[in-house]
């Protein structure tokens, strides 16, 4: 049979027709689904934009926020439960909704918005034991900006929350999280020290904030180490946190007895802290007894070396405030305390007359003058060396009775215990 006769008859057979069709409509559908993928890759790539934000970014929790501040209309939601403790004690439970883990549409900024929020079900972070999150905002356009002004504005969001209060933080893992709810700033009058003594230290710290470029020029280390020593409840600690709160700082609350503690970790803490924040390490003669290697209490890992190394070495961070406090400053090695690891070391004392005067004044406003030198004169005699926590106990006992407070001073009570 000739070829032409051949190609005549497929041509005419319905079968072989109906076919042809099908593989032809099949290659078009394939073509075309291919066409519209590398079109869809290459619109993305070219005219829409994408930002990943993953939880251990420091502005995960802000983006969050300002999500559900910008989703209200969302039906998708997940709890976060928390307690609020107030400084009378009352407990208030807090409930805060965030977006659910899946795809969320915005409009901001004249554009809409696609926020995915994905949470990984296998991966754990094994220091808080949550699910690893993350957070993709895409935009069209190519325009950046968009992303910096939504960065800009959860930034903002979240210092509104915290403003007017200090924020603590503690070590967990190789991060600092938040530790509780931020604290109202306490004003740094609430704390009565030594005639001087407070604003001697505000003093030094606002000049060292404020003279960044004196230390570059000369090429010294922008840090600076501070030591508070003294007998207990004498006001170490308040005094820090009231520093704190007038400065605009945090506190990053920190403990070499840390089992889990160790040289290289507390090296990558230092380096790492907030911006904005004062290191605290309490009562840092419980830590180290002597240089000798065997003799720590309750220490991990962490070595004497370290520790000096990570307050003044080589690779120790710069633009640095941090705070030692101590009952027993004999005990500390001068190695620990020498210049360059502690810039200035401080002595706070019993009360003298004239703190116990202001302190009564304090407590009781409408006293006159006169009533608070009666009280210190009354109290030093029964006992002469008295702390401030001592006293501010002996006042509360008499929150409404001033006279109460002056009568009873021998009933005062006399700790020799540490707190």
């Amino acid at each position: 049979m000739p070829l032409s006769d051949f190609l005549d008859g497929l041509k005419d057979n319905p079968y072989f027709g109906a076919g042809f069709g099908l593989v032809g409509i099949g290659t078009a559908l394939a073509v075309a689904r291919k066409g519209a993928q590398v079109g869809m890759i290459f619109f993305r790539r070219n005219y829409m934009i994408t930002l990943e934000v993953p939880s251990r970014d420091k502005s995960y929790h802000w983006l969050l926020s300002w999500i559900t501040k910008h989703s209200k209309h969302t039906q998708h939601l997940s709890v976060e439960t928390s307690y609020l403790a107030h400084e009378s004690g009352r407990v208030h439970t807090q409930f805060d909704f965030h977006p659910s883990p899946g795809n969320h549409i915005i409009w901001y900024g004249r554009k809409w918005i696609r926020v995915e929020r994905t949470r990984e079900k296998q991966m754990v972070d094994l220091h808080t034991g949550t699910p690893w999150e993350s957070v993709t905002f895409t935009a069209l356009g190519r325009d950046r900006q968009i992303f910096f002004n939504i960065l800009q504005e959860a930034r903002e969001l979240a210092l509104k929350q915290e403003e007017g209060r200090t924020v603590m933080y503690t070590a967990m893992g190789g991060d600092w999280r938040p530790f509780g709810f931020p604290r109202r700033r306490r004003p740094l009058s609430s704390v009565v020290l030594e005639g001087g003594l407070a604003e001697k230290i505000v003093d030094d710290v606002k000049e060292f904030i404020g003279n960044p470029k004196w230390y570059t020029d000369r090429g010294i280390p922008y840090r600076r180490g501070y030591l508070l020593y003294g007998p207990p409840g004498c006001g170490k600690s308040s005094f820090i946190t009231a520093l704190a709160g007038e400065l605009g700082y945090s506190i990053c609350l920190m403990s070499l007895s840390d089992q889990s503690l160790s040289d290289d970790r507390l090296n990558h803490l230092l380096s790492v802290a907030p911006q904005q924040s004062i290191i605290l390490l309490e009562d840092v003669d419980a830590a180290f007894v002597r240089r000798d290697p065997v003799a720590y209490q309750g220490m991990g890992r962490l070595t004497f070396s370290g520790l000096l190394n990570a307050l003044d070495g080589v690779a120790s961070s710069e633009a640095r405030i941090l705070f030692m406090t101590t009952n027993f400053i004999d005990r500390l090695d001068p190695a620990l305390i020498r210049p360059g690891r502690v810039d200035l070391k401080q002595y706070i004392g019993h009360c003298t007359e004239r703190q116990l005067t202001q302190m009564f004044c304090r407590f009781y406003p409408e006293e006159p003058a006169s009533e608070g030198e009666k009280f210190a004169e009354r109290a030093l005699a029964v006992h002469p060396e008295i702390s401030a926590a001592q006293v501010q106990g002996h006042f509360l006992l008499h929150k409404m009775d001033p006279a109460g407070s002056i009568d009873n001073v021998a009933q005062m009570k006399m700790s020799n215990y540490f707190f």
